[in-house]
C-alpha cells in the first residue's frame, strides 16, 4: 500500500477509537468558564483569551454594565460548536444555531455549548474590536 493509504487507514483507526471512548452525556456537569464582564466605561473586557477542548461542555456567562448596546459575535466558534442553550436572566433558549448576541441593557447572559472543531476562533464586540474589545477561543 503506498503511504497515503496507510495515512489513510491510519486516521480512520483513531476517529474509530476516539468514538468509541465517548460514553455518556457530554452536556452534563458543564465547565464554568471565567466570567467576562464588559466595562462600556473603560472599553475593556475582563477577559480575552479562553482555553477550551473539544468535546468538553461549557458555560460563557457575559455580564454587561448597560452604559451602551454592544453586540457579541463569534460566528466561527459557534458554526463550530453545538449549542446546548443561551440563558437570559433565568430564561432558556434552545438555539439550533448562533451568529450573535447582543445587550441592550444592563445583564447576563450564559452560553451553554460544546465545541466540536480545534482552532482559534475570534470574538468581539461590534464596532469596537479596534479599540480592543475582542479576543480568542482556543479550542484543542
Amino acid at each position: 500500500m503506498n503511504g497515503f493509504r496507510w495515512a489513510a487507514l491510519g486516521a480512520a483507526f483513531v476517529m474509530c477509537t476516539q468514538a468509541a471512548t465517548a460514553e455518556g452525556n457530554l452536556a452534563t456537569d458543564a465547565t464554568r468558564l471565567p466570567d467576562m464582564t464588559i466595562d462600556s466605561r473603560t472599553l475593556t473586557l475582563s477577559e480575552t483569551t479562553f482555553e477550551l477542548e473539544t468535546g468538553k461542555y461549557y458555560r460563557w456567562r457575559i455580564v454587561h454594565d448597560g452604559g451602551e448596546e454592544f453586540q457579541i459575535l463569534s460566528p466561527e466558534l459557534f458554526r463550530n460548536s453545538w449549542i446546548s442553550q443561551v440563558v437570559i436572566e433565568d430564561l432558556e433558549v434552545k438555539p439550533l444555531g448562533l451568529h450573535s448576541i447582543e445587550f441592550d441593557d444592563e445583564g447576563t447572559i450564559d452560553i451553554w455549548f460544546v465545541p466540536i472543531r480545534p482552532g482559534d476562533f475570534p470574538f468581539w464586540i461590534a464596532g469596537y474590536e479596534n479599540r480592543g474589545l475582542a479576543g480568542t477561543f482556543v479550542v484543542r
